[in-house]
């Protein structure tokens, strides 16, 4: 059963964990619902619904009345064959929000069941919606999809990331079983700004091509959406440096500013995200970059 939390004009209160809920496959299935209001000239988490291993265990407000972040939980840490994810946010109106997760997600090994996340992010008018997760990472063998909804409403705004490791490089694992299918779609205004799907096997001929992935184990994907940025920002952003040049790009579309990377580093792809989110928080946020703290601890 479901677990819905009412959250009143307190920002400090835990949410009640529940025992995972498993799926007929075994694997655990958890849904999280957050809904985000501006109230009394502060944004709150004024409704959270929960069900199994996924939930917020507090809002805090580092910056002030705005943004209010938050941190997902999946105490887990790792997402095994058979599991399904589902979160949901949502950004009404004028509210400003920063979302990440304390470490990265990895993707377990698999069975032969298929793991599955799903998130949904909708952000309301004149709203500001920071979406910041750390890196994915798939084991050999996974059999992992992932789909992500971006709904971004007219005069909103939205930053955020999407970066993938594919094998643990760290200990020299890479990805030459399994399988990996991704779908992102965002919307702004209503209308379809920009769409990618994609199914890679372990070890095909798409991770060696030089059209694909290139031998490369990290890609990720950096998005701005709302009004275009100044050309004198694009000018910055294209000067923030690299390892090597041709591991990133920048492409400017309608209503939508894109950074992608393509190379053999988490660490360099979040260095260089979080390096242009610096830059591009101000215009997209109005406000500087903070560094959650999470991300020190």
């Amino acid at each position: 059963m479901d677990q819905t939390i009412n959250r009143p004009e307190r920002d400090d209160l835990p949410a009640t964990v529940r025992s995972p809920a498993t799926g007929p496959q075994g694997g655990w299935q958890a849904t999280l619902r957050l809904d985000f209001e501006r109230r009394r000239a502060r944004t709150r988490l004024i409704h959270e619904r929960h069900s199994g291993p996924l939930l917020v265990q507090k809002t805090l407000h580092p910056e002030g009345d705005d943004p209010c972040h938050a941190i997902v939980l999946h105490p887990p840490a790792g997402i095994a064959g058979g599991d399904r994810l589902s979160l949901e946010v949502n950004a009404g109106p004028g509210a400003q929000v920063l979302l990440t997760t304390p470490g990265a997600t990895k993707w377990y090994r698999s069975g032969g069941a298929t793991a599955v996340s799903e998130t949904r992010l909708s952000v309301g008018p004149t709203a500001v919606l920071e979406y910041l997760p750390r890196e994915a990472i798939v084991f050999d063998g996974a059999a992992a999809g992932a789909r992500l909804e971006m709904d971004v409403a007219a005069g909103a705004r939205l930053l955020g990331w999407d970066v993938w490791c594919l094998g643990r490089t760290a200990s020299g694992e890479t990805f030459r079983r399994g399988r990996l299918e991704l779908g992102t779609r965002l919307r702004c205004g209503g209308r379809l700004r920009w769409e990618e799907r994609g199914v890679l096997g372990g070890g095909g001929p798409l991770q060696h091509a030089s059209a694909g992935f290139a031998r490369q184990p990290v890609f990720g994907t950096l998005w701005a959406a709302g009004p275009d940025a100044p050309r004198q920002v694009l000018d910055a952003c294209r000067q923030v440096p690299l390892g090597r040049p041709d591991r990133g790009a920048l492409t400017q579309l309608p209503d939508v500013l894109l950074a992608r990377y393509l190379g053999p580093s988490t660490e360099e792809a979040l260095a260089w995200f979080t390096s242009l989110w610096s830059l591009l928080r101000p215009v997209y946020a109005g406000r500087a970059a903070a560094r959650p703290r999470i991300w020190s601890a």
